[in-house]
């Protein structure tokens, strides 16, 4: 029985100090974004998805694994659910998780698995409760430690291990977020998983947003350090959904805001690493659920422009959600984050991703960034090099679209991975700036 993603609408305002740093400082006028990486990128060890392959029978996910190695992608993160896999104490249902993780280690595809959701016997709801049983923390969290330990024992091709779902907010830990509560599961689960699979690495819960804790103020991440979940070594994990891909309000970049001062923060933690394991925009048509309705055309420009900003952003890995559509057992919105239909067939936003991809290349390295003579107040800008042939390729977008110029380049092809189309651009002059057409949505300049 398969279980739906849940994403609360939260507020995104003031909750404390924590949030009053990340809440960004209106500007009198937009001002030109442009980011840098400091490091190389390699897209089959940065980008990953999630994939809901127990929603399918074999054929449909070993179908949906090969999309993705089209892609030339390679990892995904995989949910389960300890209510479904015993549902009754000691009554273990795991022979559709065995063929599943057969068929990752035949394709060599590499994962995350979580598992999330207490078994109705182990379940801390109040005595009396007939639903959402799997929503409370389990009575006892050695139990919940001892399961996780059970599977990665089981199964050794899993190549990491992360503890809970988003258990910042009440779809995932009733009554209330309890850092404290989670910080006791986590513990001992890290404990277990360590005995059980030594050098596997450990994620905590991929935290919903930016870990604001539904019905109590402060970030759950930031309560977790401060009880010691640092020195457990456990990798920290958030999913920065938002209304458009720079962020709620967009004119405020609050996503690249808040994720470079958080992931700031995490860095002077020394954490091992720093990872968003959900993020994506769904291409559902309606009833309106929290995120606006943007069609799948939309779902391809927003995954692309998000992309091209967590890319050049100090994550060491993400995970769109997700690869597949999914069935109506979920809900009307969340029938529809994948980059594939529930044929396998793949949608606007993975095409236009396999473009993306295959214009840069496996891999990219920093490169300094244009030097503008003329641009739009509104331009985005991320700045890269291809290794293979020293090539610049410059991801831009800004949503008043308008010409941008360029000092120092005199010609170029420009792409446009969401149709496929290319144009080649030049100057009459090679001292004369470059004349570039800007649009809202991504383009790539190649030279």
């Amino acid at each position: 029985m398969p279980r739906r993603h849940a994403m609360a609408c939260l507020s995104l305002g003031l909750l404390g100090l924590a949030l009053a740093l990340l809440a960004p400082a209106p500007t009198a006028r937009a001002t030109p974004v442009t980011l840098k990486a400091t490091r190389d990128l390699v897209w089959k060890d940065f980008l990953g998805v999630n994939a809901h392959f127990l929603w399918f029978e074999p054929q449909q996910y070993l179908q949906q694994m090969q999309r993705l190695k089209a892609l030339g992608l390679e990892w995904v993160r995989v949910d389960l659910h300890w209510d479904i896999h015993e549902p009754r104490q000691g009554q273990l249902r795991l022979g559709e998780l065995d063929a599943l993780t057969d068929s990752l280690a035949r394709e060599q595809l590499k994962s995350v698995f979580y598992l999330v959701g207490s078994a109705p016997f182990a379940s801390s709801a109040p005595l009396g409760t007939t639903s959402h049983l799997d929503q409370y923390p389990p009575k006892d969290p050695g139990e919940f430690a001892a399961r996780m330990a059970m599977l990665a024992q089981r199964y050794p091709m899993v190549n990491a291990w992360q503890v809970w779902n988003e258990p910042n907010i009440t779809p995932f830990w009733r009554p209330l977020p309890d850092p404290a509560g989670y910080g006791q599961l986590l513990a001992a689960s890290v404990s277990s998983l360590r005995a059980a699979a030594p050098g596997k690495p450990i994620l905590m819960a991929g935290m919903a947003y930016y870990s604001q804790m539904s019905g109590r103020e402060g970030l759950m991440l930031e309560e977790l350090f401060k009880l010691g979940a640092g020195q457990l070594g456990a990798i920290p994990a958030y999913h920065p959904y938002s209304q458009e891909p720079e962020g709620d309000v967009r004119t405020d970049n609050d996503f690249i805001v808040r994720s470079q001062i958080i992931n700031e923060q995490l860095r002077a933690q020394a954490v091992p690493a720093i990872m968003a394991t959900e993020w994506g925009w769904s291409s559902y048509d309606g009833p309106k659920e929290a995120q606006s309705i943007i069609g799948q055309d939309g779902q391809a420009d927003y995954v692309l422009r998000r992309l091209a900003l967590m890319a050049a952003l100090d994550y060491d890995r993400i995970f769109l959600f997700a690869l597949s559509d999914l069935d109506g057992r979920a809900t009307a919105r969340d029938q529809h984050y994948g980059l594939l239909d529930l044929q396998g067939q793949p949608k606007p936003v993975y095409e236009a991703l396999q473009r993306l991809l295959q214009l840069t290349g496996p891999t990219l390295q920093p490169a300094p960034p244009p030097a503008l003579a003329q641009a739009p107040a509104d331009l985005y800008s991320v700045s890269w090099q291809r290794p293979d042939d020293g090539r610049k390729v410059w991801m831009f977008w800004s949503r008043s679209g308008g010409t941008v110029r360029l000092n120092g380049v005199s010609k170029g092809t420009l792409h446009d991975p969401l149709t496929g189309s290319q144009t080649t651009l030049g100057t009459d002059s090679a001292s004369a700036p470059l004349a570039v057409p800007a649009a809202a949505h991504l383009q790539v300049l190649v030279w």
